[in-house]
């Protein structure tokens, strides 16, 4: 157990405390905005826990739901804590807003980088653990016993030797006029009741019944709607348009110039609004960046894989002296493409304007970005601006660091005051105005002495930087840190493998294609590269790919666990059905240990079946194994359909893909068996929504040289032929 102080001050808590009728809040009472139509007076809401005279719980978190089952994990460890009826448990968001007049009291929103639960699982647990007290003192009071004779079960307060009881809802309005204690004693780990249950998830039934509103559903009174068109061209501008004709067709209110490089149409109906800007004449200005193309971003890189000044993150030893000494020398590229984000929901977000005060609501993955964004193009202060969450339809690093949807609502809005307009992006102006996963290319050279052993290895990435383009100020002395993923020293992306003399270079080539933050980022690519390549460097030395790596894992016991996990599993070493083989990979990302094993056939004219995956995956600990498992299954869908399919091209200075007929998702009849595997190792709390999807595609790679003896290098892999020479 651990006894963790507060950082609530008495003042603090005198001045962010309140009670309203008959509900228990660890602070002020805050309206909420709900765009789904909740009550006009909602019950009294605090911090993080609201207990209503029914014993009814709401649970309030910051965190984004996209799919991935943060409200339900972090409500669960609310729980744990509270020690209350997980049948009455329900969330809430929070805005941005009120938490900023409240000084952040909910924490971070940002909801990327498998931050949801291990971020912030310190302070939600000690939201509900201060809860649980209160309400124990509270009850203890009334009954006129000390406190340490009392104890909580259940939303049920038990005094132990009388034998008396009374519930949660019943002692809460006493609860809410009592100090906090000065320390809270969190649970130990071998004594949780609900973290680390497969317990259902909280927002099924919205889902089923189809009560759950995103951003592309919402409707508010008197709403108009919007579709907008951008320069195509990356740097290009809006020259001029011609409304003469379309502003008389059924429907449209307005055509807007937005900002400098887009137009929209207002109409009563979006079909209406997209109908006429697909009429709309417009002239655009290219640009400076016109003639850049695919091949054009190719040459950039392929001098980076060369050039004499390159970022170092990671190295030991003198890895090109091995190199010029080993018995044999491995060498090979590989290159991955810009992958568009494609959520099921294009982007959007609902703006309303006045000269007072700003509303947007959107899916989010950061409401306070989108906060910052809406203050920004409102031209308002922040105070008077408020940003009300909806559910995502699909995330994945897209609506996190980047909010250009909602600046586009707003200046909207501001154009036609008082009203409120949803905006919704087409496919095709969401396919074209990415943020898109960077485009790098990989050197590698292993060095192997007489024995096989790996004596040297120099791993030269040439690419773009995320940070370069989307925040600076988290750059180090101008190099990317987060290009090394998977490849540093230690931390949460350590290299799974001790190499007596190592090399890991960055050299960094911006194309003027804006980069972006995309599920599992940069472990993407890095993942494919190392494991790709450790199986390149074991068929050179003659061994198995298990064995090799684990010769190089002895330093690292979590991430060699997992992968002896997915290997004894799957059965490696032992027969496969005919014409099956297998591939393994492993690595550390987002804190946790991933690795899978997959099983895969190539027929006589090339077309690959994916059989079967068998994932492993340490978190440290589990807060809910079922949406653990889910997780790893949404991920690989995502990662493989990466694999096989996805590529965003750059002609005359955009992207060529439009929608899926030409940016496609894996379908289900492609979808393997998965098979997951979740071994918490305890002491540590890890990501899950990132680290798996990156073990997927590399796994298959190295099973098709299995199968067909050929080694991709070049993705993806619609563009290679993997049929008999």
């Amino acid at each position: 157990m651990a006894t963790q102080p507060l950082s609530l001050t008495r003042r603090e808590f005198l001045i962010g405390t309140a009670t309203v009728g008959a509900g228990f809040s660890l602070g002020l009472y805050l309206p909420i905005g709900n765009a789904a139509g909740a009550a006009e007076t909602p019950p009294e809401v605090n911090a993080w826990v609201v207990i209503q005279p029914d014993d009814t719980v709401i649970i309030r978190i910051a965190r984004s739901e996209m799919g991935q089952g943060t409200l339900t994990g972090l409500a669960q460890m609310v729980a744990e804590e509270l020690e209350c009826d997980w049948s009455k448990v329900t969330t809430e968001y929070p805005t941005p807003g009120q938490s900023l007049a409240r000084d952040r009291v909910w924490g971070s929103f940002s909801t990327g980088g498998s931050q949801g639960i291990r971020g912030s699982h310190d302070y939600v647990r000690k939201g509900g653990a201060v809860a649980r007290e209160m309400l124990i003192e509270a009850a203890a009071e009334a009954w006129g016993v000390p406190t340490a004779e009392c104890s909580a079960a259940n939303s049920v307060i038990t005094h132990r030797s009388s034998g008396r009881t009374t519930t949660y809802g019943t002692v809460a309005a006493a609860a809410a006029e009592l100090f906090p204690p000065e320390t809270v004693t969190l649970k130990d780990p071998k004594d949780w009741k609900l973290i680390g249950k497969p317990v259902k998830r909280l927002d099924t039934l919205d889902k089923l019944t189809g009560k759950q509103v995103i951003g592309a559903d919402l409707t508010l009174p008197g709403m108009l709607n919007a579709s907008i068109r951008a320069c195509p061209t990356f740097g290009g501008t809006l020259k001029s348009f011609d409304d003469s004709q379309v502003k008389a067709l059924p429907g449209v209110r307005a055509v807007l110039r937005v900002n400098e490089d887009a137009v929209a149409v207002v109409a009563d109906t979006w079909w209406q609004a997209n109908t006429a800007l697909d009429k709309l004449p417009v002239t655009w200005d290219p640009g400076p960046n016109a003639n850049v193309d695919s091949a054009s971003i190719e040459r950039m890189l392929e001098e980076g894989l060369t050039a004499e000044e390159a970022f170092v993150g990671n190295e030991n030893g003198d890895a090109r002296t091995a190199l010029e000494g080993a018995a044999k020398t491995v060498e090979a590229v590989y290159a991955y493409p810009y992958q568009n984000h494609a959520t099921m929901e294009p982007m959007n977000a609902t703006a309303r304007w006045t000269p007072q005060r700003c509303e947007v609501w959107c899916p989010t993955q950061n409401g306070e970005a989108a906060l910052q964004a809406a203050a920004e193009a409102a031209g308002l202060p922040a105070a008077q601006c408020e940003v009300y969450k909806i559910h995502l339809g699909g995330g994945f690093g897209r609506r996190g660091a980047f909010h250009d949807f909602v600046t586009q609502a707003v200046a909207i809005a501001k154009q036609l005051p008082g009203t409120p307009v949803k905006l919704l992006w087409t496919r095709e102006e969401d396919m074209q105005h990415g943020h898109y996963h960077p485009i790098t290319q990989c050197k590698l050279v292993g060095g192997l002495d007489d024995k096989g052993e790996l004596t040297g290895l120099h791993v030269r990435i040439s690419g773009q930087s995320i940070l370069a383009s989307v925040n600076r100020d988290w750059m180090t002395n101008g190099m990317d840190t987060f290009t090394f993923q998977c490849l540093l020293p230690d931390g949460d992306h350590a290299i799974s493998y001790t190499v007596p003399n190592l090399l890991v270079e960055h050299a960094m080539r911006n194309p003027p294609v804006p980069p972006g933050f995309w599920r599992g980022v940069n472990v993407n690519q890095n993942t494919i590269y190392m494991e790709c390549f450790m199986d390149e460097l074991a068929h050179a030395a003659g061994k198995d790919p298990l064995e090799f790596r684990r010769q190089l894992m002895a330093k690292h016991p979590k991430t060699l666990a997992v992968l002896n996990a997915v290997a004894d599993k799957a059965g490696w070493g032992k027969p496969t059905a005919a014409g099956v083989y297998r591939g393994l990979a492993v690595c550390k990302a987002f804190a946790s240990h991933v690795a899978a094993c997959a099983e895969i056939s190539v027929d006589t004219n090339g077309k690959l079946k994916i059989q079967r995956i068998v994932a492993a995956t340490d978190p440290g600990h589990a807060v809910n194994p079922q949406q653990i498992d889910a997780q790893v299954e949404g991920s690989f869908v995502y990662g493989l359909s990466a694999l096989l399919y996805g590529e965003c091209t750059i002609k005359d200075g955009a992207v060529q893909q439009a929608n899926f007929h030409d940016y496609p998702s894996m379908l289900i009849d492609e979808m393997p068996e998965v098979e997951t595997i979740v071994m918490p190792s305890g002491g540590f709390w890890g990501g899950i929504g990132e680290p798996t999807i990156a073990v997927a595609a590399p796994a298959v790679l190295n099973a098709i040289f299995a199968a067909t003896g050929k080694r991709v290098r070049r993705f993806p892999l619609k563009n290679v032929d993997l049929g008999s020479a």
